[in-house]
């Protein structure tokens, strides 16, 4: 494995942004290098305003990008990724993806512009999906559907509620460890 100086790597919240308890946010104490998309609206996001800040953070990066995305974070980049010039990424780490249209059609959530339907096609980029088996954002097996149409690598995550904050997973260890293994895959076939 390549070293992570030698990475962009950008963190890509969903929707609420990712708050004290997250363990996005706590990676992002323990490796200062890496970088949130800000987004200018949390509670109510609109596909078009997203896709432009995470455009405008990718293309500002020098270096091979990696993406670290939670929940709507996730659907997010699969959805950018179809029209963006994604030369500079070299993958996507992908956790507890939603299944943003279960979640209109059964809570009717007008605060998801845009984001709709999930994409269902491959990614032109490296990526792993990390999935819980008890996320009340998506069933394990739409995760796995998502993960098979986008080529991704797909890991059982346990049961980890949809792993963000409430699951107080701190700096989330075993998350640390397939994303160095995630990382050091797509570093070992690039020339970076």
């Amino acid at each position: 494995m390549r070293d992570l100086t030698e990475l962009d790597i950008l963190i890509v919240p969903g929707r609420d942004n990712s708050g004290a308890e997250h363990w996005q946010t706590y990676w992002q104490k323990a490796f200062p290098k890496f970088r949130r998309v800000e987004q200018d609206d949390w509670v109510a996001p609109t596909y078009a305003d997203w896709s432009r800040n995470l455009d405008a953070a990718v293309h500002a990066c020098k270096k091979p990008v990696v993406l670290v995305a939670h929940s709507l974070g996730t659907i997010l980049i699969t959805r950018w990724a179809q029209t963006a010039a994604t030369h500079n990424v070299l993958g996507a780490f992908l956790v507890a993806t939603s299944d943003v249209d279960e979640i209109i059609k059964t809570e009717g959530d007008s605060r998801l512009h845009g984001f709709a339907p999930v994409v269902l096609q491959s990614l032109p980029f490296a990526s792993m999906v990390v999935a819980s088996r008890n996320d009340e954002r998506v069933t394990f097996e739409r995760a796995k559907l998502f993960a098979q149409a986008w080529g991704s690598h797909f890991v059982d995550g346990g049961e980890l509620g949809h792993i963000g904050s409430r699951a107080k997973l701190g700096y989330w260890p075993q998350g640390l460890v397939w994303f160095g293994q995630f990382i050091a895959t797509i570093t070992a076939s690039a020339k970076i």
